[in-house]
Order: structure tokens, then C-alpha cells, then sequence
């Protein structure tokens, strides 16, 4: 799949929108604990950053004919002018090669083909990316950023983008992604998605806090956070750390998947406020959740909400 097969198609960008917004307003609709919702704010933000951050950085990431570098930095950008601190550095990092994606192949509407169409577009980043995205990162200052012995943020690149991110993979979950095309997205965070009894992912205001919505986003956050080192955790606690909140996860991601209320049990809500009065933000599974649940808008994954 060559990627400029494709043309900027209006209908594409309206659905790629739509999706990017409603997954960004599930993301705070619903509590993934030690993460920041609606129900419970957290590490110095509340649901409403995260709501504006959508907003801002929806044009900018949308931007036709832009590249991947382009879009992260500019939707950075215009986060910091309506947030003021890093909301969604992951999520656009993540999302940025998706939209562009969509962009270029608008057939791309299954799994298979959406994922061959970031694939391209991942084959395709040079060291503009690089450079630009290195900039976006610098600005956005992530928690427990640090430096590398190689490819630094701080420097200048001398790689194309995927091959510094690939430099990362092995500590960053998201560099992964870049890495080995999506794979950990479209094998963990999207197959809860895909369920036959899944909800629909175009909800109307009234159903986002619905029990059905609430166990889908649920399924989709334990799933990251049950199976990977979360490594926003990894780098400002540690490796130990991270694979003891894995653990803590669990449990409660087995009883998500048999389609039990987790906020009917105080326990979950505890949990959350645990992990938040020691400083555990699982940020990257909360970004991960985000761009698989943007995926399965663009997908139109599931069946209608009942």
C-alpha cells in the first residue's frame, strides 16, 4: 500500500472528528483508576483539561495534507494554549499517524486494512517527523522524561522518526507502537471493541455514562493496564512498581470481561484513590485506551447500544 495512494476525502475527516472527540470525551466520561474522569480528578487536572485539550488539538491533528510530525507538533501546541501542562502528548503521538492514515486511504474501513494503511503511513516518516515531533516532546514535557544515551528529544535527530522511536520501544509502550505498527493497539485495546455485545462507538451526550459504555472503556483500559508496564509508571517509579499495579489490574480486568459493574463495587473506586495518593498515573494505558477507542470510532466497531 503505497502511502499518498489516497486523497483528502471530506466524509473521512468528518468520521476521523467524530471519532477522535467522542474517544477523547470516553477517555474522562469513565473511571480508569489512578487516571483522571469525571468521577474523580487527579495529579493536579481535572475531567475539563482533558475535554478543552480535545477540542484544541482536534484541528491540528486533523490538518489535511499534513505530515505526522506536523500534526503531533501543532496539536501540542495548541493544548498548552487551553491546558497549560502535558494532557495529551501520548494520545497525539499516538493518534497523529492514525488520522494521517485515514486521511490518505478512506477505504480503509476494517482492522486489516486500517492497520496495512498506518503501516504505510509509519513507513513513510523521515527525519521532519523526527525533528518536529522531537520539538512537540521537548515542549510538552512529559513526567519522568530524563534524557537517552541516544536520540535524545533535547537534540537534534539523526534518524527518521519510526527508527527513534524504535530506539525507545523496549522502555516506551507508545514508541512500540511506531516500532512494530500498531501491533499491541489492534491485539490488545482493540479486540474488547469487537465483541458482538460491544455498544456502538457513536453515542449520543445521555450514553456515555452509561453502565454498557462504562464496561467497554473499562475493558479496553484494564486490557492495557493488566498486560503491559504501564511506562509513564516505569519512568517515574519504576519496572517493580509497574508490574505491581499490572497485577492489581488483574482481577478486575477478568471480572470487566465477564461484563460486572465495576463502579458497583466500592472497591474499584478505592482502588483509584489508592493509586492517586501514592502518584500512580497509569497515563500511557489511559493513552493507549484513547487511540484504540478512536480506531474503533473510525471502525464504527460493534453493535448498537441496548
Amino acid at each position: 500500500m503505497s502511502p499518498v495512494s489516497g486523497t483528502a476525502h471530506p466524509a473521512a475527516i468528518e468520521r476521523a472528528h467524530a471519532s477522535y472527540v467522542l474517544a477523547c470525551e470516553l477517555d474522562v466520561a469513565v473511571r480508569k483508576p489512578g487516571n483522571v474522569s469525571a468521577l474523580s480528578a487527579g495529579h493536579g487536572m481535572d475531567a475539563a483539561l482533558f475535554i478543552a485539550s480535545a477540542g484544541a488539538s482536534v484541528g491540528p491533528l486533523l490538518r489535511s495534507g499534513a505530515r505526522v510530525g506536523d500534526r503531533i507538533e501543532a496539536a501540542v501546541r495548541a493544548t498548552a494554549g487551553v491546558a497549560g501542562c502535558n494532557t495529551n502528548l501520548g494520545v497525539l503521538l499516538l493518534c497523529a499517524p492514525i488520522a494521517r492514515a485515514i486521511e490518505l486511504h478512506p477505504e480503509a474501513d476494517d482492522p486489516v486494512a486500517l492497520r496495512a494503511a498506518i503501516e504505510a503511513v509509519l513507513a513513510d516518516l523521515d527525519i521532519a517527523d523526527a525533528r518536529a515531533a522531537y520539538r512537540a516532546i521537548a515542549q510538552a514535557r512529559p513526567g519522568g522524561l530524563g534524557s537517552a544515551p541516544q536520540e535524545d528529544v533535547h537534540g537534534m535527530p539523526g534518524v527518521d522518526l519510526r527508527a527513534a522511536m524504535a530506539l525507545a520501544a523496549e522502555r516506551d509502550s507508545i514508541a512500540c507502537q511506531y516500532r512494530d505498527g500498531y501491533a499491541q493497539l489492534f491485539d490488545i485495546g482493540l479486540p474488547p471493541l469487537l465483541l458482538p455485545a460491544s455498544p456502538r462507538l457513536a453515542l449520543g451526550p445521555d450514553d456515555r455514562a452509561s453502565p454498557a459504555v462504562a464496561n467497554l472503556v473499562q475493558r479496553v483500559y484494564l486490557s492495557f493496564l493488566a498486560g503491559l508496564p504501564d511506562s509513564h509508571i516505569v519512568r517515574k517509579h519504576g519496572v517493580a512498581l509497574a508490574h505491581s499495579v499490572m497485577r492489581s489490574a488483574q482481577p478486575w480486568l477478568a471480572r470487566a470481561l465477564m461484563g460486572e459493574p465495576l463502579d458497583a463495587d466500592p472497591a474499584f473506586a478505592a482502588w483509584d484513590l489508592e493509586l492517586k495518593a501514592a502518584g500512580l498515573n497509569p497515563g500511557t494505558s489511559a493513552d493507549l485506551t484513547v487511540a484504540a477507542l478512536f480506531v474503533a470510532g473510525l471502525l464504527n466497531a460493534g453493535s448498537a447500544p441496548r
